[in-house]
């Protein structure tokens, strides 16, 4: 039954692996064929911000707690303007809801913005799996559900183009420079869009007037701005097929304060001679202890990353300022000389822990003093 109480209609489903691997399970949302590189998120609230955050352009998202969709959707949780995430995969998906903010049910949610879904399979099995083998590309089908589509949809899954050497940025990006609730009476940050989501901009307006720039503006375009910082946002993709971002980034270093997240940290990594490399299964989840290498102080964290810097090709300018308590991954960055200072994870934690909030006001210091 849906949430109104009219009866739907049971569709079958497959997930079709690259290296063979079938699961089977029911369609919700929109009918149709979806691919992209799996990964599992770990967090057991916060799908509606997970779907509209910008960075999942070219992932299937497998969710690791089992019932998702129970409190509903509401404009007010979107992190963009659309749904980016390319399926939507659960173990049930709840029609009923129970939240008086809601204005709808997850699966007409999805149908509305052609995400298709895939629900009633081994979501524990899936996961355990994608940890094993490490990122695979796979192919999502309602329509190929017959025991002779398997094989067509694992070739096409092995012929999918994964995030390996992929500049995904230029989908999600704006298309154009625009103010941020700019008031005139704050130092001016201008932020780069490389899929940035909403939240991000929400806790950096408090603080700066935000001036959004698109992923191609160049290096001259920005000064000319005058800033007293510039952000750069978190976004998908592989960070190394960027390279025009990074040497526009580079051109800025030690003109103007940089600071940046995620998809941010990895370019001004890069920017300061470094390199990147994919991690196994990446970060995606709200429960990921990060720690400062200062303070010893761990905070818990919000992540969603598939890549992550190589602290070792970094030059010695350059202080690892946070680490992963996880797998020991470079979580944050540090340069007095030029002025640099990044974080991996999600500050913001929209939705998640509160944790690491303070690492705006840290921002705005390392940028401006005081």
């Amino acid at each position: 039954m849906s949430g109104n109480g009219i009866r739907r209609e049971i569709r079958p489903a497959i997930l079709a692996l690259e290296d063979g691997r079938i699961f089977r399970g029911r369609s919700f949302g929109a009918i149709g064929d979806a691919e992209g590189e799996l990964v599992f998120n770990t967090a057991m609230t916060g799908y509606q911000e997970i779907l509209t955050d910008p960075s999942y352009r070219g992932q299937m998202v497998v969710m690791t707690y089992p019932h998702i969709g129970n409190y509903g959707v509401t404009p007010l949780d979107e992190e963009s303007g659309g749904a980016w995430a390319e399926a939507f995969i659960v173990k049930e998906a709840s029609r009923r809801y129970s939240n008086h903010r809601a204005s709808g049910d997850l699966g007409s949610y999805l149908k509305e913005r052609g995400v298709s879904g895939i629900e009633g399979l081994d979501t524990r099995a899936l996961t355990r799996h994608i940890r094993e083998a490490g990122a695979l590309k796979a192919v999502l089908s309602s329509t190929e559900t017959g025991g002779l589509g398997e094989k067509k949809l694992i070739a096409r899954a092995k012929a999918s183009p994964g995030l390996d050497g992929r500049d995904l940025v230029k989908d999600v990006t704006c298309d154009e420079a625009h103010t941020f609730r700019k008031s005139g009476g704050k130092p001016l940050c201008v932020a780069y869009d490389l899929g940035a989501k909403r939240n991000i901009f929400e806790q950096l307006s408090e603080l700066f007037d935000l001036e959004i720039v698109p992923a191609s503006a160049g290096a001259e375009e920005v000064l000319a701005k005058n800033p007293s910082a510039v952000f750069l946002s978190n976004g998908p993709g592989d960070p190394s097929a960027l390279g025009y971002i990074v040497e526009n980034i580079r051109k800025l270093l030690g003109k103007v304060p940089l600071t940046g997240i995620c998809l941010g940290h990895q370019i001004l990594g890069q920017a300061l001679g470094g390199k990147t490399f994919k991690l196994k299964f990446g970060h995606h989840g709200t429960n990921h202890p990060v720690q400062d290498t200062e303070t010893r102080r761990v905070a818990i964290t919000s992540q969603n990353h598939s890549f992550a810097l190589d602290p070792d090709t970094l030059p010695a300018c350059v202080q690892v300022t946070h680490e992963s308590l996880n797998d020991r991954t470079c979580e944050g960055l540090r340069s007095n000389s030029p002025k640099v200072f990044s974080v991996q994870y999600h500050p913001e934690a929209c939705p998640g822990p509160h944790d690491a909030r303070e690492l705006f006001e840290r921002f705005y210091k390392f940028c401006v003093g005081g």
